[in-house]
This record gives structure tokens, sequence and C-alpha cells, in this order.
């Protein structure tokens, strides 16, 4: 009876099978990813460039900036400044003790405060969940002002517990979404002739997202990575307002910290290789975003 009621033929049925375990598995090794293609390790990241403010205001300066985060091992991260700082060991232990909280992952840590020249350790300790177990000492004793970089290194066994934990719990998740995708009799939606091909038209312009180059007038321009992927976005969504943050998701957000010019950088690029098609131009939003607009002759 329900077999007589579906409108799926079998080869479809086969197919959405294929997809819904298909889509199981990508879920499944989504968990397994390395630190910088998860969320939480960004937010991480957004953390110790925070710890690194409240140093750089603990130590009267308001101005100067952090460096960009650089991951140096295996859950190991280093933070850097632009001028040199003094510390107040105190001081830095309760800034990461405080905002380190916040991180689901970080169970247990080591921080060691280098000097730059020589990379010797001018100040380290150790927190842990236990608090009986944390190590720190020469807490009383204020650092010269010099130039330190503050490293500090994640325990991977806590990050390893939560990951299982985040996996287990996704379970009953998945089973959901298979039984209501299983029994879905939706008919499949169509593909436009550009989605099976990935060639798009702009204005007079051919974008071919696979081989990445534009065909303008018969001229062809190559695109880069980043360029194409940008393009993209814009090319499936002609005429409307793109937000800024979302471009920058969905294009830096596996490459770890995200710097906000490159946006601009490639957004000036793909205009100067867009500028011989009069028809097609990627307009500024005020305070939201970017829009390709494309004029109809």
């Amino acid at each position: 009876m329900y077999l007589s009621r579906n409108l799926f033929s079998g080869k479809r049925k086969y197919l959405f099978g294929l997809i819904f375990l298909s889509f199981i598995s990508v879920i499944c090794v989504a968990f397994n990813m390395t630190d910088s293609d998860d969320f939480v390790f960004a937010r991480r990241e957004v953390l110790l460039r925070r710890i690194g403010h409240e140093l750089l205001l603990q130590s009267g300066d308001s101005t100067s900036r952090v460096l960009p985060i650089k991951k140096i091992g295996e859950n190991e991260y280093q933070i850097k400044f632009e001028n040199d700082i003094s510390f107040q060991p105190a001081s830095l232990v309760n800034i990461t003790r405080r905002l380190l909280a916040k991180d689901p992952l970080s169970g247990d840590y080591i921080v060691n405060v280098l000097n730059c020249d020589n990379s010797s350790v001018a100040y380290g300790y150790a927190i842990s969940k236990n608090k009986k177990d944390d190590i720190v000492a020469c807490i009383g004793r204020k650092q010269p002002r010099a130039c330190y970089m503050v490293n500090i290194k994640f325990n991977s066994a806590g990050i390893n517990s939560a990951k299982n934990k985040y996996f287990l719990g996704s379970l009953s998740f998945l089973a959901f979404v298979g039984f209501v995708f299983l029994r879905s009799v939706k008919p499949r939606k169509t593909l436009s002739d550009g989605q099976k091909t990935n060639m798009y038209t702009l204005g007079s312009a051919l974008f071919d997202a696979q081989h990445r180059k534009l065909i303008i007038n018969g001229k062809t321009i190559a695109l880069t990575g980043t360029e194409t992927r940008v393009l993209l976005i814009f090319a499936l969504s002609p005429n409307e307002t793109i937000e800024r943050n979302r471009l920058q998701k969905e294009i830096w957000e596996d490459e770890g910290v995200i710097v906000g010019r490159s946006l601009d950088m490639f957004i000036s690029k793909l205009r100067k290789k867009l500028e011989s098609d009069p028809n097609i131009n990627i307009v500024v939003i005020r305070s939201k975003g970017y829009k390709l607009e494309i004029s109809h002759q």
C-alpha cells in the first residue's frame, strides 16, 4: 500500500538513499576534522585575541594592536603584540582563567610568556579543571616592559573527550533526520542548467565556476580560487544584498582568523575583471554588504 503511494521511482529511491548515506558520512567526518575547521576553535581564537587586548589595557596601552593569532602546534596558539608591554602575573592568570572558562574545550592548559629576542620563558603557569592541580608561582612580581609572546597550549585529551560527547549527542538527531528524509514523498526539484554545468550567465559575461574563468566579449579572464568562491556566491543570488559577515564566514572560516580587509581586496579585483561588461557591477550596500547588480539590455 505504502509503496503504491510513493511518488518516487525505484531509481530515484536508490539515489535518495545514497545521498542520505553520504550525508551521514559527511556529518561523521565533520566531527573529526582538524581544529581550524571547527566553529568552537574559531571562537577560541577570538577569546585569545581578547586576552591580548586585556593585557594591553593592563599595560596602559589602548591604541596599539594585538597581532593575528598564530597556531604554532597541535592545540597550541601564540599571541603577539605590536609594541612592548609590561604585565602583572596575577592579572595574566586571572584574565586567562576568566576568558578561557568560556571555551567548552579548554579544560587544562599551560601558559608560557616568552621573550621575543631569544624565546626564553619570562613567566609560566599551568591551569587545570581541578584547581588543586594548578601550578602558579611568583604572581606578585611585575614583569618589566619588553617584547613578549604569550603561548597557550591546551590539553588534547579534554578536547577529544568533548568531541566524543558532541558526536554521541548528535546520533539521535541524525536518526530523526534519516527517518524524516526516508519518509519524504516530495518530488526532487529540477536543477537549473547553471547548477548542472557550473556555468552562469551574468549580463553578457559567462562565468565558468568549475574552470575558474570569465568569458566576456570572447575574452577569457582567469580567476583565482578565492575570487571564484566570492563570485559564485553572488552568481547564486544576483541583484540581492549579500551580508559582509556571510561572505567572510563562507570564504575564510576554514582558514582560522579572518582578516577584514581581505574581502575588500578580492571585491576590488573582481570589479576590475568585470569592468569590461557595463551591465555588471558589484556595489556596496552601506552597513550591510555587497550586491551583484546585473542590468538587462
